[in-house]
């Protein structure tokens, strides 16, 4: 796969070509308009500039010009934001995306049982195939942006919203919240991985299993100790715990390439390091500090939950 994009400038989606189109042509246009009002600013000042006529510049530049550029424009864009993909229409997958403070709980079904498989922060799609998201928010109002991809939507407690994605080649798409929601923010990202439809199918499968049973002492001691620390109380290993709500399900949490709502890159170390003391990578979020954990166990736990592929 490629790098990770967020530009609205390198579209990978139909939707996202459109909109890019827009900010090109209305850059261009803008910097056309400047350069002329720049050329007559400069044009008036000079010393044997002879003397305008304001009736004939109000009408022609303050009225006519105006009149012409901006219903051009109206004209064309109407005409290209038709042919952005209706929300919803002839999508091949349909999944929900829930924003919380401060992160993204993903949610599919599973074509073959029809059970619901529960991720994080993430989202993979099909490449060439659209798919509709249905959004809410659980808390206070969010904004889903995914700019290589499409356009923003809002997300607001109580209210169904919902975009189109549709990625055109397989790579991965930085979104990001655009609705201040708090002290975390501008750390409240997530990732659209495109997959071509095998590879998603195969994710797809494997996400439906549940959770990858400890193999060794380190890894038994691990998964002893997410039980002993009470870490149930607000996340889901299916398998193993599968009650709580609250956090990010890990059943294969060691599969996301990042924690944290895109904060931190998945390895046993910054695993360890965030329930140590979360507040001291992102302060204000909700999850307490791994008090009076040793060392030992604390390695264990995280080896466990890098595991869980």
């Amino acid at each position: 796969m490629n790098g990770t994009l967020q530009s609205v400038l390198h579209p990978a989606g139909a939707d996202a070509a459109v909109i890019s189109q827009f900010a090109w042509v209305l850059f261009g246009a803008a910097t056309v308009i400047f350069v002329a009002v720049m050329a007559l600013m400069a044009l008036s000042l000079r010393d044997n500039a002879r003397p305008l006529r304001p009736g004939l510049w109000i009408a022609g530049a303050g009225v006519a010009f105006p009149v012409l550029v901006l219903s051009a424009l109206l004209t064309w864009s109407t005409w290209r934001s038709a042919q952005l993909v209706p929300q919803g229409s002839q999508a091949a997958l349909s999944i929900s995306v829930t924003a919380r403070m401060w992160w993204w709980e993903v949610r599919y079904r599973d074509p073959a049982g029809g059970r619901e498989i529960v991720t994080a922060n993430e989202i993979h799609i099909p490449v060439g195939q659209a798919v509709y998201v249905g959004l809410n928010a659980a808390d206070v109002i969010h904004s889903l942006w995914v700019p290589s991809l499409s356009g923003k939507r809002d997300m607001i407690p109580g209210r169904v919203t919902g975009l189109t994605l549709r990625a055109d080649r397989p790579g991965v798409y930085r979104g990001q919240c655009a609705e201040f929601c708090g002290a975390q923010h501008a750390n409240m990202a997530l990732h659209v991985v495109a997959l071509a439809p095998d590879a998603f199918r195969d994710w797809l499968r494997r996400q439906a299993l549940p959770a990858r049973a400890p193999q060794g002492a380190l890894l038994e001691r691990g998964r002893a100790a997410f039980l002993e620390q009470r870490c149930q109380t607000c996340h889901t290993i299916r398998g193993v715990a599968e009650t709580a709500r609250l956090g990010p399900d890990l059943t294969h949490v060691g599969s996301r390439a990042h924690i944290g709502a895109g904060l931190l890159q998945t390895h046993q170390n910054t695993l360890a390091g965030w329930i140590a003391d979360p507040q001291a990578v992102k302060p204000g979020v909700f999850m307490p500090a791994a008090a009076g954990t040793d060392g030992d166990t604390l390695g264990a736990l995280a080896a466990y939950l890098e595991h869980l592929q």
